[in-house]
Formats: structure tokens, sequence, C-alpha cells
């Protein structure tokens, strides 16, 4: 069965044929799949089916080690967004639900090289001394999550000193207990600090200037 309907589809097409640099996805799943990593790669083959511009590699986690290592893949399924430069961009579970919009936003971002970040956070950004990696904890049926995951995406792709990850806090429940996930999206800044909700730029920017 298709993940995609003909008007989703449809739409997609329409929007893809804006996209002007070829984005690929790099799919890390496993020859006996785990949870949701079949229905996240059939769903990347529908999604890669709409444009010449996306491009679908899948990888194998237990056996394509130069590959989980060289992109540090800890869990599966995962998807690594990139083109010829690998931002820091990744998705940790099926980005479906509301979670589908990050997915599709993540790759205009790819393709187009335009953040939506503001001056202030770009010269924020540009000083950045340390790295900083944001885990984004989301679940598909939470309307309030994508912005916060395409928040923290825009930043991976301006800054070669942060990371951002989305986490289906459902399929990763021992990082839901881990990280104290009572609410989505939760996003964890270095491990050590939490921000609640979809905050906007520059509360998200005054939480990690107060971890660094």
């Amino acid at each position: 069965m298709k993940k995609l309907n003909k008007k989703v589809a449809k739409s997609l097409e329409e929007i893809f044929k804006g996209l002007k640099k070829e984005v690929t996805l790099k799919y890390f799943t496993q020859s006996v799949e785990c949870n949701f990593c079949q229905e996240t790669r059939e769903l990347l083959e529908e999604v890669a089916e709409l444009s010449d511009k996306v491009r679908l590699q899948v990888f194998d986690f237990e056996k394509d080690k130069t590959e989980v290592e060289q992109y540090k893949v800890d869990k599966i399924p995962a998807i690594v967004m990139m083109d010829e430069k690998d931002y820091g961009i990744r998705f940790y579970g099926i980005p479906a639900g509301y979670e589908f919009t990050s997915l599709i936003e993540a790759i205009k971002l790819i393709s187009s090289g335009e953040t939506m970040l503001s001056a202030e956070g770009k010269k924020f950004l540009d000083g950045l001394e340390k790295e900083v990696h944001l885990q984004v904890f989301v679940t598909p049926t939470c309307p309030y999550c994508p912005p916060a995951v395409v928040l923290a995406h825009h930043m991976a792709y301006y800054s070669p000193k942060v990371r951002a990850d989305m986490v289906e806090a459902t399929e990763f429940p021992q990082l839901a207990v881990k990280y104290n996930v009572m609410g989505v999206p939760r996003t964890v800044i270095n491990e050590t600090a939490f921000m609640e909700g979809a905050a906007p730029e520059n509360m998200l920017i005054e939480k990690i200037k107060a971890v660094l």
C-alpha cells in the first residue's frame, strides 16, 4: 500500500519542481528490519520517486560499518540529509504524521541553501567556539513539533558547529526516559539542558548560550 496518497504526491511533485540542487537521503536500516524500518524505507522510496533531484541511498546498519562510522549513526531507522556536504541534519525514527513536514522542509533547505535564520541568529552561530548538539524529541501526532525540528535543522545547515537530530520519542523509549521526555517537542542541548515547546529562535539561542 502506498504511503502517500495521490493528492499529497501531486502536491510534492509541484513543490519539488522548485528544487535547485540534488539532495541525498542516506537511509540506514538492517536486514532484519526494526520497528518502522520498512515503513520508513517505503516512505522515502516514494518521496525519491517524485523528483530526479532527490536521491535515496540505503545502507545496512550491521554491514556498512564504514558509512555508519562516517556519519556517526548510532540507532535506526536513521536518515542523513545532505548534498555533497554533510550538514549534521539527522532524522531518527519515521518522519510520519506531522513530522513529514520536517522531512520535506529539510529537502527544500538543502536544495535551496536558504535558511530562515535572522541576522542575529547567524551572527551568534558564526561566533560559536564549541560544538552544539540539538536533539529534538517529537511524536508524529504533535502539531507543534515540526517548527522545533526545522529551526534546529536550519541551525545545523548554517553552522558546522551544530548537529541537529529529530528523534521520534516512541521509537526510542530508552532515550525518552534518559532525557525525561514527558511532553513534546523537547529539545535537548548538549545532553545537559532542555527547551520545552516550539520556542522561537531567540529563546533557543539564549538557552544554548547558557549551556556554553
